[in-house]
């Protein structure tokens, strides 16, 4: 099978795996040029893909799942320096020999040595194309103009695997630089508060990059069955709600 299929309506699939506990989690695979993309969630922000003989990981935090049954890692991502983003313990866990580690500049000061990106800047790390973008509140705020995560701070990411742009959305809301990322195959966006999206927000933001999978993710408590009826006007996009305790 080729590609991805499209859907005239969006989708909701629920799949009917447990909770994650004791190192078992939610998986799916989705092929691309260059061969399956398998992505397993683990919990909140913490995502692991593995494509092309290389172990990447999205925020690995400890508290959302076990790590100690899955592979060690060739490339970790670090959104920001939260600690539901960045744990240091963790990262040493699952780091191993040659590990790369991609990160804003103030985790960096907690974790010398790694590959330090800003909003707007990019690298190649074992073979795969790494694009920082911004995340950023505009809405909601700690008090009167201190957001919970200021402009130029955090990261998104979008990776090349193949012929697909995965765009994992870090900590965000519906910011006017979505429109600016370009062709968005999967796009994982965040939908909690009040530190990131309403799910009318997380619906904007799709119908600004329109990537052909949306997930979802670092949802909390969120009710996530409000956003296909939002997006119910728009075609082409599949709506994928994974369990991410």
């Amino acid at each position: 099978m080729k590609g991805f299929t499209f859907f005239m309506m969006p989708t909701v699939l629920i799949a009917a795996a447990p909770d994650s506990v004791a190192g078992t989690f939610e998986t799916d695979i989705l092929p691309t040029a260059a061969g399956d993309l398998k992505i397993t969630f683990i919990g909140h922000a913490s995502l692991m893909f593995e494509f092309d003989g290389k172990v990447i990981y999205s925020d690995p935090v400890g508290q959302y799942g076990d790590f100690s049954k899955l592979p060690k890692a060739d490339v970790i991502l670090a959104a920001h320096e939260h600690g539901d983003h960045f744990d240091l313990e963790t990262i040493k866990k699952i780091s191993k020999g040659g590990t790369k580690v991609v990160m804003t500049p103030l985790c960096a000061t907690k974790q010398p040595g790694g590959i330090v990106l800003k909003n707007g800047e990019s690298a190649t790390v074992e073979g795969i194309r790494i694009e920082a973008v911004p995340a950023y509140n505009l809405v909601h705020m700690r008090s009167p103009g201190l957001p919970f995560h200021p402009k130029g701070v955090g990261n998104g990411y979008v990776l090349t695997l193949g012929d697909k742009r995965v765009y994992v959305a870090g900590d965000t809301e519906n910011i006017p630089e979505m429109k600016a990322i370009g062709r968005i195959d999967i796009a994982f966006l965040p939908m909690n508060l009040p530190y990131t999206m309403t799910p009318a927000m997380v619906a904007d933001a799709a119908r600004m990059m329109k990537p052909k999978i949306l997930y979802p993710y670092h949802t909390t408590d969120t009710d996530t069955s409000k956003l296909a009826p939002l997006l119910k006007d728009e075609p082409g996009i599949e709506i994928r709600i994974r369990r991410m305790p």
